[in-house]
């Protein structure tokens, strides 16, 4: 039998690691694409604009929301997609995607090509929500699971940086050709990559499969670890052939995989309601209020790449935790701490209404909290689970699901947070956002289950209620009873 550890030692996460970088680097390039929009609209809209005439507010908004509301039917066509011609595919998909939104902002500056090639960005966005997470679940074992998982929250938030960097200090065009480099750059090296084993046992190609474990798992094709694990995901696809064809009504009726879509559901709105989108949107304002009125010490854009290296930091982090913490703990701990620093935020323009007087770098502090947590537990940890309390079945329709809700809710924040927030007060909107974080936090504590390192039926053994496991344990007697 074929052996694939080369000069790595047997057993080494090296072709995992591999996997998951080449996996997520289209979600990279997702970040440098939201990023683009911070440092290039300043400068479309301003007097040195490359375009003439210049973008107006109104043409900006619409190139902002656009990626949101494409990417609620995408989040559906991708998952559709990743189960029917492959994880592999569709991801090549992307970059294709992603190409040719880079090769339209190069060929023409009128609205509408800017406006559809934001569009097409929805279609990354939801690439890199749905098929690069349950890409990275399907090639991880279970020691290395939640690490890799959040992987895509640090590419996304390193892409970010990357283009508030680079778009301060390179012309225009120069950015879209960097832009455009990095999707070509994943459909050459990603054709060497192995397909899901999910998705190859579900397709009848057992001896593929059994290689591609071996090599993600730097082992012997007949080694007992690839092949133990080999027939856990056949196991729990034949279990998953006993319920019904139609996926959304399965996870409807059943109790225990309704109740997980729940959780799934739960956490992803939470990520996408915590204050953070808001928070980033909002924070020039905040920068400029804490300043008193004076010359805020830092540009717009630099203001960005402030906060994107937060969203780094806080990204790091939660990389190199996840394992050790647990999912549940990381939860609950930044989803605590980003309400705490949404009500105080909330409190010091209450405090600011009132004519009272606080320290000027308390916005400043809650500001980058709220953006370090959303980075470090609330955006990884919310994918990493959604991934791991579904089988292969469900996982792509339940992930688009909750990624088209987050969305929707997103777009919704973008286009009405200003407007309310005048209505109602800004402390009254960052109060909600607080008591949002807090809520999540008691979910978090009585619902949610830890997953790390567990099997579904583990995890769904947590959410059986006391009268389900009594009433299970009366059958297991009174078969028994029978059969003496």
């Amino acid at each position: 039998m074929k052996s694939y550890y080369f000069f790595f030692r047997e057993g080494s996460k090296i072709n995992q690691i591999l996997c998951a970088v080449l996996i997520n680097l289209p979600v990279f390039a997702y970040g440098a694409s939201i990023g683009w929009m911070s440092p290039m609209t300043l400068l479309l809209q301003s007097p040195n604009s490359p375009r003439d005439p210049p973008l107006t507010d109104g043409e900006v908004s619409w190139m902002g929301a656009a990626a949101y509301l494409t990417c609620v039917p995408a989040d559906y066509f991708m998952a559709f997609l990743g189960d029917r011609v492959g994880r592999k595919p569709a991801l090549l998909f992307v970059s294709s995607v992603a190409v040719l939104c880079w090769v339209l902002k190069l060929s023409s500056m009128e609205t509408w090509a800017l406006v559809l090639a934001r569009a097409l960005v929805g279609i990354t966005m939801a690439g890199s929500y749905v098929t690069c997470p349950l890409y990275t679940k399907e090639i991880s074992e279970d020691s290395v699971r939640g690490l890799l998982g959040s992987v895509v929250t640090l590419f996304h938030c390193a892409g970010n940086l990357f283009l508030y960097v680079v778009g301060d200090v390179l012309p225009y065009r120069a950015v879209l050709w960097l832009c455009l480099a990095l999707p070509t750059l994943h459909l050459v090296l990603f054709m060497a990559m192995p397909e899901s084993p999910s998705y190859l046992i579900k397709h009848g190609k057992l001896d593929e499969a059994v290689r591609v474990v071996a090599w993600l798992r730097c082992r012997r094709e007949d080694d007992p670890h690839v092949l133990n694990e080999v027939d856990l995901i056949k196991n729990e696809q034949e279990r998953d052939q006993e319920s019904s064809k139609f996926v959304l009504k399965a996870v409807v009726t059943d109790r225990l995989m309704s109740r997980a879509f729940r959780i799934a559901l739960a956490v992803a709105l939470a990520r996408e309601v915590c204050g953070a989108i808001p928070v980033l949107n909002f924070a020039g304002e905040i920068f400029t209020l804490a300043a008193g009125g004076a010359r805020p010490p830092l540009s717009p854009n630099q203001q960005a790449m402030a906060l994107g290296a937060v969203q780094v930091a806080g990204s790091v982090l939660a990389s190199s935790i996840v394992e050790r913490a647990g999912r549940k703990p990381l939860l609950l701990t930044t989803a605590l701490v980003s309400g705490a620093s949404m009500c105080a935020l909330a409190t010091w323009f209450l405090c600011r209404r009132w004519g009272a007087e606080l320290p000027a770098s308390l916005p400043v502090l809650a500001l980058c909290l709220c953006i370090f947590c959303d980075a470090a537990g609330l955006q990884p940890v919310s994918v990493v689970i959604t991934g791991e309390i579904f089988s292969f079945k469900y996982r792509g329709t339940v992930m688009a699901t909750t990624m088209a809700a987050s969305s929707f809710a997103a777009f919704l924040q973008m286009l009405f947070f200003k407007p309310v927030a005048n209505v109602v007060g800004l402390y009254a909107a960052f109060y909600f956002f607080g008591g949002v974080c807090l809520l999540t936090a008691l979910y978090v504590v009585l619902v949610v289950p830890e997953t790390k390192k567990r099997r579904i039926d583990e995890i769904y053994e947590d959410l059986k209620t006391k009268k389900e496991i009594l009433e299970e344990k009366k059958n297991v007697i009174d078969k028994k009873s029978i059969q003496e």
